[in-house]
Protein backbone atom coordinates (compact mmCIF):
# COMPACT_ATOMS: atom_id res chain seq x y z
CA UNK A 1 0.00 0.00 0.00
CA UNK A 2 1.32 3.40 0.96
CA UNK A 3 4.41 4.55 2.78
CA UNK A 4 4.07 7.15 5.52
CA UNK A 5 7.31 8.99 6.26
CA UNK A 6 7.99 11.22 9.26
CA UNK A 7 11.10 13.39 9.03
CA UNK A 8 12.70 13.95 12.45
CA UNK A 9 9.63 13.25 14.60
CA UNK A 10 9.97 14.52 18.17
CA UNK A 11 6.70 13.62 19.92
CA UNK A 12 6.57 9.91 20.75
CA UNK A 13 2.77 9.84 21.04
CA UNK A 14 2.38 10.99 17.43
CA UNK A 15 4.65 8.23 16.23
CA UNK A 16 2.80 5.70 18.38
CA UNK A 17 -0.45 6.80 16.77
CA UNK A 18 1.16 6.48 13.33
CA UNK A 19 2.23 2.92 14.20
CA UNK A 20 -1.43 2.14 14.86
CA UNK A 21 -2.38 3.87 11.60
CA UNK A 22 0.12 1.78 9.66
CA UNK A 23 -1.12 -1.42 11.30
CA UNK A 24 -4.81 -0.83 10.61
CA UNK A 25 -4.34 0.35 7.00
CA UNK A 26 -1.56 -1.97 5.86
CA UNK A 27 0.71 1.02 5.23
CA UNK A 28 4.41 1.14 6.02
CA UNK A 29 5.76 3.71 8.46
CA UNK A 30 9.20 5.16 7.78
CA UNK A 31 10.85 7.22 10.51
CA UNK A 32 13.70 9.41 9.33
CA UNK A 33 16.31 10.33 11.92
CA UNK A 34 17.45 11.80 13.98
CA UNK A 35 14.44 10.93 16.12
CA UNK A 36 13.56 13.07 19.14
CA UNK A 37 12.90 10.00 21.29
CA UNK A 38 13.99 6.42 21.81
CA UNK A 39 11.96 3.70 20.11
CA UNK A 40 11.46 2.13 23.56
CA UNK A 41 9.87 5.33 24.92
CA UNK A 42 6.90 4.62 27.20
CA UNK A 43 4.71 7.24 25.51
CA UNK A 44 5.43 5.72 22.10
CA UNK A 45 4.55 2.24 23.36
CA UNK A 46 1.38 3.47 25.09
CA UNK A 47 0.10 5.37 22.02
CA UNK A 48 0.86 2.40 19.76
CA UNK A 49 -0.92 0.03 22.16
CA UNK A 50 -0.46 -3.55 21.02
CA UNK A 51 -0.07 -2.66 17.34
CA UNK A 52 3.74 -2.53 17.27
CA UNK A 53 4.03 -6.13 16.15
CA UNK A 54 1.32 -5.63 13.50
CA UNK A 55 2.94 -2.65 11.78
CA UNK A 56 5.82 -2.41 9.36
CA UNK A 57 8.14 0.27 10.73
CA UNK A 58 11.51 1.18 9.25
CA UNK A 59 13.90 3.65 10.86
CA UNK A 60 16.28 5.44 8.49
CA UNK A 61 19.40 6.98 9.99
CA UNK A 62 18.94 10.18 8.02
CA UNK A 63 17.25 11.72 4.99
CA UNK A 64 19.91 10.44 2.59
CA UNK A 65 19.15 6.86 3.64
CA UNK A 66 15.43 7.47 3.21
CA UNK A 67 15.87 9.01 -0.25
CA UNK A 68 17.79 5.88 -1.22
CA UNK A 69 15.04 3.61 0.12
CA UNK A 70 12.39 5.62 -1.74
CA UNK A 71 14.27 5.63 -5.09
CA UNK A 72 11.82 5.59 -7.97
CA UNK A 73 8.77 6.26 -5.77
CA UNK A 74 6.50 9.25 -6.00
CA UNK A 75 6.98 11.42 -2.92
CA UNK A 76 4.25 13.80 -1.80
CA UNK A 77 5.43 16.39 0.70
CA UNK A 78 2.58 17.47 2.97
CA UNK A 79 3.00 21.14 3.83
CA UNK A 80 1.12 24.34 4.45
CA UNK A 81 3.20 25.67 1.54
CA UNK A 82 1.65 23.11 -0.81
CA UNK A 83 0.53 24.00 -4.30
CA UNK A 84 -2.15 21.34 -4.60
CA UNK A 85 -4.96 19.94 -2.47
CA UNK A 86 -4.06 16.47 -1.15
CA UNK A 87 -7.46 15.12 -2.28
CA UNK A 88 -6.73 16.04 -5.90
CA UNK A 89 -3.86 13.55 -6.16
CA UNK A 90 -4.50 10.14 -7.75
CA UNK A 91 -2.48 8.02 -5.32
CA UNK A 92 -0.75 4.80 -6.36
CA UNK A 93 0.54 1.87 -4.33
CA UNK A 94 4.08 2.57 -3.17
CA UNK A 95 3.61 6.34 -2.97
CA UNK A 96 5.35 8.09 -0.07
CA UNK A 97 3.44 10.60 2.04
CA UNK A 98 6.16 12.72 3.64
CA UNK A 99 5.53 14.79 6.77
CA UNK A 100 7.87 17.09 8.70
CA UNK A 101 8.77 17.43 12.35
CA UNK A 102 6.03 18.50 14.72
CA UNK A 103 6.66 22.15 15.46
CA UNK A 104 8.11 23.29 12.12
CA UNK A 105 7.07 20.94 9.30
CA UNK A 106 9.29 20.15 6.34
CA UNK A 107 12.28 22.44 5.81
CA UNK A 108 12.48 24.50 2.61
CA UNK A 109 15.44 22.50 1.29
CA UNK A 110 13.38 19.28 1.48
CA UNK A 111 10.39 20.93 -0.18
CA UNK A 112 12.67 22.12 -3.00
CA UNK A 113 14.37 18.73 -3.48
CA UNK A 114 13.93 17.29 -6.98
CA UNK A 115 12.92 13.92 -5.49
CA UNK A 116 9.71 15.46 -4.16
CA UNK A 117 7.02 14.80 -6.76
CA UNK A 118 4.67 17.45 -5.46
CA UNK A 119 3.98 19.64 -2.46
CA UNK A 120 0.43 19.08 -1.22
CA UNK A 121 -1.69 20.71 1.45
CA UNK A 122 -4.61 19.74 3.64
CA UNK A 123 -7.17 22.58 3.69
CA UNK A 124 -7.69 24.33 7.02
CA UNK A 125 -9.48 27.39 8.31
CA UNK A 126 -7.39 30.51 7.68
CA UNK A 127 -5.22 31.67 10.56
CA UNK A 128 -4.70 28.21 12.05
CA UNK A 129 -1.13 26.98 12.38
CA UNK A 130 -1.30 23.25 11.69
CA UNK A 131 -2.89 19.87 12.28
CA UNK A 132 -1.49 17.30 14.65
CA UNK A 133 1.11 15.19 12.80
CA UNK A 134 -0.59 11.81 13.23
CA UNK A 135 -3.98 13.35 12.33
CA UNK A 136 -2.54 14.80 9.12
CA UNK A 137 -1.01 11.45 8.21
CA UNK A 138 -4.36 9.74 8.85
CA UNK A 139 -6.15 12.17 6.55
CA UNK A 140 -3.66 11.51 3.74
CA UNK A 141 -3.56 7.74 4.15
CA UNK A 142 -7.31 7.33 4.32
CA UNK A 143 -7.85 9.45 1.20
CA UNK A 144 -5.36 7.33 -0.74
CA UNK A 145 -6.88 4.11 0.60
CA UNK A 146 -10.42 5.35 -0.20
CA UNK A 147 -9.37 5.93 -3.80
CA UNK A 148 -8.51 2.24 -4.01
CA UNK A 149 -11.80 1.07 -2.54
CA UNK A 150 -10.21 0.30 0.83
CA UNK A 151 -8.60 -2.74 -0.79
CA UNK A 152 -6.77 -4.91 1.71
CA UNK A 153 -3.03 -5.25 1.15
Amino acid sequence: MLRIAFLNPVIPGNTGNAIRLAAVTGSELHLIGPLGFDMDDTKLRRAGLDYHDLATVTVHEDLAAAWSAFAGARIFAFTGKGDRNFADIAYEPGDVLLFGTEPTGLPDEVLADSRVTERVRIPMVAGRRSLNLSNAASIGVYEAWRQHGFAMP
